[in-house]
């Protein structure tokens, strides 16, 4: 999937500090377009302060055990995802909608000092990675992902034509795997550990068998696209 040149990433114009945008129940992936609404004083903050600078926001996973503390410094997961800001819309009473798009995964480090409202981190890029013993094995595995994936997907024309037109684009195995997992209703752990996994195949491996016993279900249909996320 190619994004539009104003929302390319190139790492080596990365700052290696992020803001972060920490959420309970949202799993984001590079290569997607995820909406969200923004309404809370310090997460409206770091979005004004995101389009003053490079758009950039690291979408972070509270967590097990967030509830005690959200309005704090909860701990995240150390695997994030970051996006870029596509487009946005203030609302009458100061609240946003926005899209964001997925451009990379990173590592986060230590959280810096609070001198704002919205919590920052130094932040090291991951890179997808492609293990040479296993090269040929690629082309397979991604026809064996696109062939599982489709079958769980209502049979529409609504659904199944734009994601053919899409898929059919020759688009890279670590994109489709990101696609794939992002739109998948899994447990939040499971995604969380698909974000986490640099090893492309080992993220394609496991869709497809996920995908496979899930299609024997007769009356397991995935929803798609994901719905909207709030703050």
């Amino acid at each position: 999937m190619s994004l539009p040149d104003d929302l390319k990433f190139d790492p080596s114009t990365f700052s290696g500090t992020v803001r972060l945008f920490p959420l309970p129940n949202l799993v984001m992936f590079p290569h997607v377009l995820q909406p969200l609404h923004v309404f809370e004083p310090r997460y409206r903050d770091m979005l004004e302060d995101a389009l003053a600078g490079d758009r950039l926001i690291a979408m972070a996973i509270l967590s097990p055990g967030w509830e005690k503390d959200y309005e704090g410094q909860p701990p995240v997961e150390k695997i994030a995802c970051l996006g870029r800001v596509a487009t946005h819309a203030q609302l009458p009473d100061g609240r946003y909608n926005l899209l964001l798009a997925g451009v990379a995964r990173v590592v986060l480090g230590s959280e810096l000092s609070p001198l704002v409202s919205f919590r920052r981190a130094k932040a090291a890029i991951r890179a997808d990675r492609y293990p040479a013993k296993l090269a040929e094995q690629k082309a397979e595995l991604q026809e064996h992902l696109f062939t599982a994936f489709r079958r769980v997907l209502p049979d529409t024309h609504q659904v199944q034509a734009p994601l053919t037109q899409l898929l059919a684009k020759e688009i890279d195995l670590a994109v489709l795997t990101d696609i794939v997992a992002y739109t998948l209703d899994l447990p939040l752990a499971r995604k969380s550990k698909l974000l986490a996994e640099a090893d492309v195949y080992k993220r394609a491996r496991w869709l497809v068998e996920h995908l496979r016993k899930r299609g024997k279900d007769a009356g397991d249909e995935t929803h798609f696209p994901p719905d909207f996320s709030v703050n």
